[in-house]
């Protein structure tokens, strides 16, 4: 009996030490995440695990773990120079864009099919909360002013709220896990369209619209269209200003 319980015991320690180191990388890699989605780690720049650790006052173990996770996410790109290896925080190229943002497309579509499904007052409703963050944008497109709202949090609500109404937890967690991948690219450039914005607000206008018609094939290739013109609008604001990290 003492035998098994002192074997119970181990067994709980194991695992309770399996858990804490689990939710450690979980907690490293949003928090390395955010740094690299925020830019404060710089597209291309060397991660210096040393300082990750001293930054995140964090034990090189968790972080390690993390940056694995990064890597087969895409944010971190192994760099082998001879039998070396460091990691750099993956650029963000043109070639990058236009894979990444069809596919949001694609998921937000799906979304917004349910969404239009959804029962004419909360569609109504939903589309209340919409116009006036389209509205803002449009202000900012005729102003040609950043001294206001940001570009990209407005038109980051506005994506959000369609995604909440609509989306269910698998079609959510597929968005969390590719979203932020996009975030880098906008929070970047997002101010460099500012001279293209009217047509993104357009863009959202008939999202809008279909939305509250309630026709599900109209607004799921609105959602689509507003991020494959997104993404040609990106393009070509990298072609100009260059890819950030590129080697």
């Amino acid at each position: 009996m003492a035998g098994t319980a002192t074997k119970s015991v181990h067994g709980l320690m194991k695992r309770s030490k399996k858990a804490e180191h689990g939710t450690s990388v979980r907690l490293a890699f949003q928090l390395i995440r955010d740094l690299i989605v925020h830019g404060k780690l710089a597209p291309g720049s060397w991660i210096v695990e040393g300082d990750l650790c001293e930054h995140l006052n964090m034990s090189r173990t968790p972080v390690r773990g993390a940056l694995y996770l990064l890597q087969r996410e895409g944010y971190v790109l192994e760099y082998r120079n001879g039998s070396k290896s460091r990691m750099i925080v993956a650029p963000l190229t043109k070639e990058d864009a236009t894979e990444l943002y069809p596919i949001i497309g694609r998921l937000e579509g799906l979304a917004g099919r349910r969404t239009a499904l959804l029962p004419q007052p909360d569609r109504e409703e939903l589309a209340r909360k919409l116009a006036p963050i389209n509205e803002k944008l449009a202000n900012i497109a005729r102003d040609r002013s950043l001294s206001g709202p940001n570009i990209f949090d407005l038109d980051h609500e506005f994506h959000r709220l369609l995604m909440a109404a609509g989306a269910g937890p698998r079609l959510t967690a597929l968005h969390r896990a590719i979203e932020p991948q996009t975030e880098r690219y906008w929070r970047l450039y997002a101010s460099s369209i500012i001279n293209e914005l009217h047509v993104s607000v357009k863009e959202h206008e008939e999202i809008i619209a279909a939305l509250l018609e309630g026709n599900d094939d109209r607004l799921e290739r609105a959602l689509y269209l507003n991020w494959e013109n997104g993404c040609a609008r990106l393009a070509h604001v990298i072609e100009i200003f260059g890819e950030r990290g590129s080697w």
